[in-house]
């Protein structure tokens, strides 16, 4: 399959986000690609959470950053449509460990300045350059992690692009643009890829908007029901 289905945290619609049990559905789902985000616990420990605070899914207070590893493992994170479904916070390592040799394509997101060279260092460690996007909405988090290494992918999520957008994007070395689904146009996703970007959907908040990712072009789209755009897929 030469588009790539994304588990957005996982297979996030069925599972608590960002978790073992959420990545593994998403692959037993069909995904070909894992979408994550990476925070840094106040020990120092790399973990895979999106939010700024722990509340929607855990229901603790205060941010990754106020806590110890082993405080965090403490909690439980929900899916809020299936809230009997639960696990822990995971870290990058232990995701690695289960995933990194797999034949799959990972999106990492940075969601904390300052976590660039730590998440490179453990990426690296497990042999991801080949098959990883670093993203981030940060253009200066991604300008660091090119400067640290300037040899990886890097993918830039945005609402959208101007073509000033454009020449930073290549002044920073970012491969990938990174839309929102909503702003998408068929034309816009040509003239990306003429450029030599390669283009990934986010914000796939329904079916509509997953169908409209695929017909305007994109290379992927980071979804939280892979099972139903792989599902769509077939059918075409």
């Amino acid at each position: 399959m030469s588009y790539t289905v994304y588990a957005h945290r996982g297979a996030s619609s069925y599972a608590p986000e960002n978790t073992l049990r959420s990545f593994y559905m998403g692959l037993e789902m069909g995904a070909n690609g894992i979408e994550t985000d990476v925070q840094r616990t106040k020990d120092g420990v790399l973990v895979l959470f999106h939010d700024d605070t722990l509340e929607r899914v855990t229901g603790a207070h205060g941010s990754i950053a106020d806590y110890t590893l082993q405080e965090l493992r403490a909690l439980r994170v929900v899916c809020p449509e299936f809230p009997e479904r639960t696990d822990v916070i995971c870290t990058l390592e232990e995701f690695l460990e289960h995933f990194s040799w797999r034949p799959l394509t990972f999106a990492v997101e940075l969601k904390q300045p300052g976590t660039e060279a730590q998440t490179l260092t453990l990426l690296d460690r497990y042999g991801m350059k080949e098959r990883t996007w670093i993203t981030s909405f940060s253009l200066p988090a991604l300008a660091c992690t090119h400067a640290l290494a300037p040899d990886w992918r890097l993918g830039w999520l945005a609402e959208d692009f101007s073509d000033d957008d454009l020449v930073l994007a290549r002044q920073t070395g970012i491969g990938q643009l990174c839309p929102e689904a909503r702003t998408l146009h068929a034309e816009r996703v040509r003239q990306w890829n003429a450029a030599g970007f390669s283009v990934r959907a986010w914000g796939i908040a329904d079916e509509t908007l997953m169908r409209r990712a695929v017909q305007c072009g994109t290379d992927g789209q980071t979804v939280n029901f892979p099972d139903r755009l792989l599902a769509w897929l077939r059918e075409r």
